[in-house]
């Protein structure tokens, strides 16, 4: 009967545990490796070619079609204001949703130079981003966290993605 109390209590320490762990999904560009809410994260995809859109910033790389949808596609390194890279074959494209102040779902890719894995951070250990000056717009980033030994800069996908501006586009 001990042993059962021990393993309850054990259980229940190892859901308090996970009840503060949050799973991302981590990608590089360049050297630095950023993180989004894996609850953002539709699918992700390798590189394909775009149909391209005039007079719209470079970073915005035109549209592809997905599944009869049209998915816009940003490539963050340009976005982020990084050199540009070659695509090549470990070249992603993460495909984001988010939820418009309407209740509607946005769905949007972001070219990536490649997808590393899943991790989880401890809700406690995310900290506030610093006001810093580097190439990366601190408005984009929602936090930074420690993950083995190393830091990552999580994203804010919604103002990433500038859906407010979208919107007001698309509207009129």
């Amino acid at each position: 009967m001990t042993e059962d109390v021990e393993q309850t209590a054990v259980e229940q320490s190892e859901e308090k545990k996970l009840e503060n762990m949050v799973q991302f999904l981590s990608f590089t560009l360049g050297d630095e490796k950023y993180v989004v809410d894996i609850l953002q994260v539709q699918e992700i995809r390798g590189w394909e070619p775009v149909s391209r859109i005039p007079n719209v910033p470079s970073y915005e790389k035109g549209v592809v079609n997905l599944r009869v949808a049209i998915l816009p596609i940003i490539d963050l390194r340009e976005r982020f204001g990084l050199s540009h890279l070659a695509y090549s074959p470990l070249t992603v494209v993460v495909v984001l949703q988010v939820q418009t102040d309407n209740g509607n779902a946005r769905i949007m890719g972001v070219v990536v130079d490649s997808v590393s894995d899943v991790i989880y951070v401890d809700k406690k250990s995310i900290q506030s981003s610093p006001n810093f000056g580097t190439k990366v717009s601190t408005e984009f980033i929602n936090g930074l966290a420690s993950v083995n030994e190393r830091m990552v800069m999580l994203l804010d996908v919604e103002k990433l993605l500038k859906l407010d501006e979208l919107g007001d586009e698309n509207e009129s």
